[in-house]
This record gives structure tokens, C-alpha cells and sequence, in this order.
């Protein structure tokens, strides 16, 4: 009898000799695997039970048989599905006029893009300046950084690396609480380049030195107490805006220059 499935082409070759002890003439079995199964089984061309005693056959009960297994040439390795965090790219310093479609276009000259995600103050609604992408292969993720990082877009230079492991998960009580806290207002400036060391009270107070603040946040990385290296300072009023801005901008705050502007 033979049973033959259509063939491919890489091929391992392996060969099985079941033997029952005692029996003449042991069953090949000859086993040809390809990747679609190409299956060959040769048949005895005699009976090896032809010449037993009946009443061993009989009373024989079946014996587990063991398997020898060789296998003819090299083994192949298949890995395993991609896992999201490997296909997944952080780009920073994108310009705030580009969206998600815009930046879409632009990394899918270099692969396939899944999800792109750029990131957005809920309060200002401006660009952050960086974005998430997913891409759909690992060798898609590759191919972006290899071709993308260190070029320019809109006149900045991008970078743009694999965001390897989850940001950690800490207790967010306290943040919240403080986003609760937050006063917005229409009359409030942008602060930008904080040292990472900086808290929503460190800003309030450097900014109350020299006049009256409502409110000010240091906004977060989602999911962490991590800084972004801005904030927001809110007043009563437009002319203490402006004071603010004259009196403050390119002012060095624990040792950084930061950037004072209308949010």
C-alpha cells in the first residue's frame, strides 16, 4: 500500500525499525516527511507470522514497540509569533504639525505599519513631540530603525528605537490626585526642558518667587511617575502671563534651561 501526498521542497528524511523480539523477518517502515507529507510505507513481502505456532498467536497480546528515529540532515528551527513589545518603535522629536496618517506615510516607505499613535497633551492639545508605532513584523520594526533614525522630518532630527520592555506599573493614587488638584485656566504658559527631578510643587513654587500662580502640573508618562520634561503653569489673568514669560523664560531651574511660553 502507498500513500503519497503532494511534495515539497526542503525534505528530512527519517527511518523507523519496529522489531518484536522473537519474530522473523521485522516490519520496515520507512517514514519520508516533507513540509505538505509525502508518505511512503513498505510492506513485508512475506508474512513474518506465517511460520509461529497457533497458540502463540493466540495468546500474544500486543507489546509496546519502541521508535529509533534518524534524522538525515539539518533540523530546522521555527520561532516563535513576534510578540507585540518587539515590533512596537518609540520616534521622538517628530514636529508637532505631523499626525498620525502624516507620520504613517512616512514609516511605511520603510515597512508595514499596524498602529501609529502620536502622543498629545489632553490640556493644550499640542503635539508631545513623539509618537508610538506598531509595525507588523519584527523585520518591519528593523528596517525603520535602520532606515529612519537619525533622519530629519519637517527640519528635526528623529530618533527612533524598539520600546523593549512595558513601562512599569506603579501605584497612580498620588497622580491622580494631583491631576484632580490641577486648576486649569485659559491664561497659562508651557514650561518645557525640566530636569526630570522636578514636581508639580517645585514648578509651582519657582514660578510663585515672582508673582501669583493658580495652579501647575508636571505632566507624567501614562502608567508611571516618570517626568516628560514639561508642565503647565496657570494665572488669573493675561498680563501675568506675559510677566511670567519675560521673567522666567531661559531662566535656569536645577540646573537646565527651561523654555517659558503661551500654552
Amino acid at each position: 500500500m502507498v500513500i503519497v501526498f503532494p511534495k515539497a521542497e526542503e525534505m528530512a528524511s527519517i527511518s523507523y525499525l519496529i522489531s518484536t523480539p522473537g519474530l522473523p523477518n521485522p516490519t520496515k517502515l520507512s517514514l519520508t516527511l516533507q513540509s505538505k507529507l509525502f508518505l511512503q510505507i513498505l510492506q513485508p513481502t512475506t508474512n513474518p507470522f506465517a511460520n509461529l505456532p497457533q497458540n502463540l498467536l493466540l495468546n500474544s497480546r500486543p507489546k509496546k514497540v519502541r521508535l529509533f528515529a534518524v534524522a538525515e540532515g539539518q533540523t530546522s528551527v521555527v520561532s516563535s509569533p513576534s510578540s507585540e513589545a518587539a515590533r512596537r518603535l518609540y520616534i521622538g522629536n517628530i514636529p508637532r504639525t505631523v499626525n498620525n496618517d502624516e507620520l504613517t506615510k512616512i514609516v511605511e516607505e520603510h515597512g508595514a505599519v499596524e498602529k501609529a499613535e502620536v502622543m498629545y497633551d489632553k490640556y493644550s492639545g499640542r503635539s508631545r513631540r513623539f509618537a508610538f508605532l506598531t509595525m507588523k513584523t519584527v523585520g518591519d520594526a528593523n528596517a525603520a530603525i535602520e532606515k529612519l533614525n537619525g533622519t530629519e522630518i519637517g527640519g528635526r532630527e528623529i530618533k527612533v528605537n524598539i520600546t523593549k520592555k512595558p513601562l512599569p506599573q506603579v501605584d497612580l493614587s498620588l497622580l491622580h490626585e494631583e491631576d484632580s488638584q490641577f486648576v486649569d485656566s485659559p491664561h497659562k504658559v508651557y514650561v518645557g526642558n525640566l530636569a526630570k527631578t522636578i514636581t508639580t510643587d517645585k514648578l509651582k513654587k519657582f514660578f510663585s518667587e515672582k508673582g501669583k500662580v493658580l495652579s501647575a502640573k508636571v505632566s507624567r508618562v501614562p502608567g508611571t511617575s516618570k517626568s516628560r520634561g514639561f508642565g503647565f503653569v496657570t494665572f488669573s489673568s493675561e498680563e501675568e502671563v506675559e510677566a511670567a514669560i519675560s521673567a522666567f523664560n531661559n531662566s535656569l531651574l536645577e540646573g537646565q534651561q527651561v523654555r517659558v511660553n503661551k500654552a
